[in-house]
């Protein structure tokens, strides 16, 4: 039987250790940070690999032109597109198998510890299939030095990224107001990136006493402040890439990331066998991401700030 045992130290015998404080320890996970900004969507009744298809609606045809009317002229008409979008749905979940003889004799709350396990895991897990909808977004945007960027449109940056800076925050900020994308909370877009790759951007901002705090109520998991008219949020879910100079940060405003909800995530025990001696307990979750404007290059909402080393 693979999972907690009692016979085992490391698989469960730990749990009786009078070495050991009976204060539950365990290792403090971040909660969801790409996840938070997914729009749910219900998909009760569609099962594993089935499609969850959602619509997309383009502007008026003749978006722009003039609309100043002659008192007599006949009231001018238009229309616009749809066209649809797709995602797979998928099983997610994994167990933790334990013996009644470890529920027993154990002075732990065996239930109770591996609970909040599972759920950090559901969490890591949830959030890295989000995240991975974020990251296949086609705009990348590459910091060429250190006043200037460069923008592709085909999933790869143009180069080797510089340090990212407060300048290179301007920047993408007008990207974003010049692209007409929509801002995420009505006034302000979002960034997500990791600690480390803001820390030198957050050291220069706080010497000119330019980095405006959210206050005491912070809104979104791991936001930190904002800036130029961006929210920045820091993550540890999603590890590091590994580039010179940088990291990734993902920028975006609203409508960015589909998520179809046909099970949301649960905890699950097993029916006890063998007797009722072998016992179990799971999360399961059938859902799905994709993104919202996948390849429409006029239509993107993310931009990825990246890099090719």
């Amino acid at each position: 039987m693979a999972g907690q045992v009692w016979h085992t130290n490391a698989l469960g015998g730990y749990m009786w250790s009078a070495n050991l404080s009976r204060k539950l320890r365990t290792a403090l996970q971040p909660m969801v940070r790409f996840r938070q900004f997914c729009d749910a969507r219900e998909a009760f009744g569609l099962g594993k690999g089935e499609t969850f298809n959602w619509n997309v609606y383009s502007d008026l045809a003749d978006d722009g032109a003039e609309r100043d009317l002659d008192e007599t002229q006949v009231m001018p008409e238009s229309n616009f597109s749809i066209s649809q979008n797709s995602l797979t749905v998928t099983e997610y979940g994994v167990s933790v198998p334990f013996t009644k003889k470890l529920d027993d004799l154990s002075e732990h709350p065996v239930t109770e510890i591996i609970h909040k396990v599972l759920k950090n895991d559901a969490r890591k897990a949830l959030d890295g299939a989000a995240y991975a909808q974020f990251n296949s977004a086609i705009t990348r945007v590459q910091g060429s030095d250190a006043t200037s960027i460069v923008v592709t449109e085909n999933g790869t940056p143009a180069g080797i990224s510089v340090e990212f800076a407060k300048e290179h925050a301007k920047l993408i900020a007008d990207e974003m107001a010049e692209r007409d994308i929509p801002t995420f909370d009505g006034n302000n877009y979002m960034a997500i990136a990791r600690p480390s790759t803001l820390r030198g951007f957050k050291d220069d901002l706080e010497a000119i006493h330019q980095y405006t705090s959210e206050g005491w109520h912070v809104i979104m998991n791991g936001e930190k402040g904002r800036y130029e008219g961006i929210r920045y949020c820091e993550q540890t879910n999603v590890a590091a890439k590994g580039y010179t100079n940088t990291d990734q940060i993902f920028f975006f405003g609203s409508d960015t990331v589909v998520e179809a909800i046909a099970i949301p995530e649960e905890i699950r025990g097993k029916i006890p066998s063998d007797y009722g001696r072998s016992r179990g307990i799971a999360w399961y979750a059938l859902l799905g991401y994709g993104l919202v404007h996948p390849t429409d290059t006029t239509q993107q909402r993310i931009l990825v700030w990246d890099s090719t080393s």
